[in-house]
């Protein structure tokens, strides 16, 4: 009885304290038609303190998106070309000599900002994409012998393009792992797409959006996102399709096994208990349910998953393996 009291009043005050959601959603269709599947997983990043990597074809609004939503939450923001000449240092900031002092001073990089823009982040080699390690997981940056704290919320939001492979490197497993979410984004609508070539058009798409939620709120969000309940068998089923990508056996999916050469890390299950409370947070419940795991597990596993050559040769992606663990784990 006490734990339903708990939950009514934890949804009351989630669906007071999430009413930020709907300004924000006004300020983006100020700008961008259509893609609410990839601006409902980027606010998922933001409230579950994940960082998100947009994976789609170019003009489709990915960059656009971050810089929207950078702007409709009043923080502050940088973007990062990456280019195969980027320097580390172009990223975190170096030491250098001041001169007027005699001494080695800090100049920080782009990296300190609330939201982070990484664009074409593939397009950089290994030893560039390795600056953002520390910062992903333990917002921070080392500089010389100095480390600096990052101001909060601190959100990565990485895009890169699938298809053109020429001057690209691909993102190491380590780095890929502390992406809470990779999220394809797919073409817009035929009605979307007419909508989108008038706003263009009669300029439109120029609107200014102003900032409708503070850093703060932000920060308060994500408090009350930990407080959503979760019971012991939705954390057992979340446990149960982490461990199926690594032991399909266990689970019988026996022939997922020659398909899969490594399972999801610790921080999938983390990921997806996170990223679960956040989508339950976005549809004002106090408590999350099987289908809100069901609904984001693609984005929390695609990119968590190693596919062998079996599987390349038969055509079968990460993705295709998530949704047939999905249909043979039991649904609590």
């Amino acid at each position: 009885m006490q734990a339903s009291v708990d939950i009514e009043a934890l949804n009351q005050q989630i669906f007071q304290d999430s009413a930020f959601l709907e300004d924000l959603d006004l300020e983006a269709s100020k700008v961008i038609v259509g893609q609410k599947y990839m601006l409902q997983r980027l606010l998922l990043g933001l409230l579950a303190d994940g960082h998100v990597l947009l994976e789609g074809l170019p003009g489709l609004a990915k960059t656009l998106a971050i810089k929207t939503l950078s702007s409709a939450v009043d923080g502050s923001f940088s973007r990062i070309q990456f280019t195969p000449d980027l320097l580390p240092a172009d990223i975190i900031g170096t030491m250098i000599f001041n001169l007027s002092k005699n001494e080695f001073t800090v100049r920080k990089g782009p990296i300190f900002a609330n939201f982070v823009l990484a664009d074409e982040i593939n397009r950089a080699p290994a030893k560039v994409q390795s600056a953002l390690l520390e910062s992903m997981q333990e917002r921070q940056v080392t500089i010389g012998k100095e480390t600096f704290k990052l101001d909060a919320p601190f959100l990565v939001l990485a895009t890169q393009n699938p298809i053109e492979q020429e001057g690209t490197y691909p993102l190491p497993e380590a780095q890929t792992d502390r992406f809470m979410l990779k999220v394809n984004i797919d073409y817009p609508t035929i009605e979307e797409e007419r909508h989108i070539i008038r706003k263009s058009i009669s300029g439109e798409t120029n609107q200014k959006v102003n900032p409708v939620v503070t850093p703060q709120q932000i920060m308060n969000a994500r408090d009350l996102v930990k407080k959503v309940y979760m019971d012991e068998k939705i954390e057992q089923y979340i446990l149960d399709i982490v461990f199926a990508s690594r032991n399909p056996k266990d689970y019988k999916l026996d022939k997922l096994a020659p398909l899969i050469t490594y399972g999801g890390s610790p921080r999938a299950s983390i990921n997806l208990a996170l990223a679960s409370k956040a989508y339950a947070f976005i549809n004002r419940r106090g408590y999350v349910i099987p289908e809100d795991v069901r609904n984001i597990c693609k984005d929390v596993l695609r990119h968590r998953i190693g596919i062998s050559y079996e599987a390349e040769a038969e055509n079968i992606s990460s993705e295709d393996i998530v949704v047939e663990i999905l249909n043979g784990i039991e649904v609590p």
